[in-house]
């Protein structure tokens, strides 16, 4: 007579349902933790290594040694996709070994892509707890490099404008108020729907930390960040307007923007009534810039530079443009082409078409993060398009937008376990 075996404590509760696996249960405090930290240090790009990459050093080891990352199979595309990706640049690379910086910087594309599968990876499983860990840490990071910036331009402290600005535009903790700018956007985003769903306290908080970060915007003087902004903005409010649950949030939303667009024109002209602001906002909304045009300008080095990469196969090698054309590509798909040849160049708009289109889809999906996931699909179509006015393929916060889009779409939305896992990480070692 055969007795059936029951079903492992570990794997099914009293309920009949399935348990955490142990491994998202035991250290997860310590894990949501380290992935906090490691996107505050995002915001620190003075030396390198950045704070950012050792976070991101000893966050991958925490994750691997406690076996908490699992590459699902649904991933291996991209993975396949991101090591032709890395494999064109390095064949590229060979025949400029002779520069010292071509290594160093064939090395930090290998490790972004590898930061892109590891939040990918990451995201899969607990993704609530996991995601929002993300999205508080960034958002720290955006008020710390914003705060940074505005006391810089406004010398609210000595050596603050030496420390926080560059060329007279803020640029915070960073190296270029280019990277600046559009690092404040996903935050700013994530405030917007606070500021469009929330009640009258969120409200007020989303507001003054949207306020803040707008400033911080302007006064990057950036205007790729400006129009990335605009179109990150459109493209989220029509995503919440589409995905909207009844009528009556849609006409909320609608209402809010109208007035939320009042406002932010008010607070734009008060921004205008100072002189050092105005007459550095008019020169930069100039898009009739002396760099831009003529057959050398920005836009005369591109046309010059697709017919390069048509006649290169293996392209020039990274860092080589500036050599022939003055200065660098300011165009990152041309750029892709520039330094990795034909492979880098398709594979890297093949990479950013895969992620658009797993951006749509894991928006349309219900889920706890639903609202997360159209600010980061809406962010991630902002730098696309910035992408073609200058480099992003080396910005720290495109490879995790890339990952954390990866990681919502491979999500097992269908099964409580990730809400419930949710709960216990906040729990965490005390679970």
């Amino acid at each position: 007579m055969s007795t059936a075996l029951p079903a492992p404590a570990a794997a099914i509760d009293i309920a009949g349902r399935r348990r955490p696996p142990l491994s998202l249960v035991v250290g997860e405090g310590l894990r949501l933790r380290l992935l906090w930290l490691m996107m505050i240090g995002g915001a620190f790009v003075f030396a390198e290594p950045s704070p950012y990459e050792i976070g991101a050093l000893v966050t991958i080891g925490a994750f691997a040694v406690t076996g908490a990352i699992a590459l699902r199979p649904a991933l291996m595309p991209v993975v396949f996709v991101l090591i032709v990706y890395c494999l064109g640049l390095t064949i590229s690379s060979v025949q400029v070994m002779s520069d010292a910086k071509v290594v160093p910087w064939t090395a930090v594309s290998w490790y972004l892509a590898v930061t892109m599968v590891f939040f990918a990876a990451v995201l899969a499983d607990n993704t609530g707890a996991r995601l929002d860990a993300i999205v508080r840490g960034w958002t720290l990071a955006s008020l710390i490099a914003a705060l940074a910036g505005i006391s810089g331009y406004f010398r609210l402290f000595p050596a603050a404008f030496d420390l926080f600005t560059l060329y007279g535009r803020a640029k915070g903790t960073f190296n270029d108020p280019n990277v600046f700018g559009p690092f404040l956007i996903f935050p700013m985003l994530i405030a917007m729907q606070a500021f469009l769903r929330g009640g009258a306290g969120a409200m007020l908080r989303a507001g003054a930390l949207l306020g803040l970060l707008t400033i911080a915007l302007l006064l990057s003087f950036s205007r790729g960040a400006w129009a990335h902004f605009v179109v990150s903005a459109a493209i989220m409010v029509a995503l919440m307007f589409i995905t909207a649950e009844s009528r009556a949030e849609r006409w909320r939303i609608v209402l809010v923007v109208a007035a939320g667009l009042v406002v932010a024109a008010a607070f734009v002209l008060v921004l205008l009534s100072i002189d050092r602001v105005a007459d550095l906002m008019r020169e930069r909304a100039n898009f009739n810039q002396s760099y831009d045009n003529g057959p050398m300008g920005r836009f005369g080095r591109h046309a010059y530079g697709w017919q390069l990469a048509l006649d290169r196969p293996l392209g020039l090698g990274p860092l080589q443009f500036a050599k022939y054309f003055v200065e660098d590509v300011h165009n990152v798909y041309l750029d892709s082409f520039i330094a990795g040849g034909w492979i880098a160049g398709t594979t890297y708009l093949v990479l950013v078409g895969m992620t658009l289109f797993a951006g749509i889809f894991a928006s349309f999906k219900r889920t706890p993060w639903q609202a997360t996931a159209l600010a980061a699909v809406a962010t991630y179509c902002g730098l696309a398009f910035e992408g073609k006015i200058i480099d992003t393929e080396h910005w720290r916060h495109f490879w995790v937008l890339s990952g954390v889009i990866w990681g919502v779409a491979l999500a097992n939305r269908n099964s409580p376990l990730d809400i419930r896992l949710g709960r216990l990480a906040a729990r965490g070692e005390n679970a």
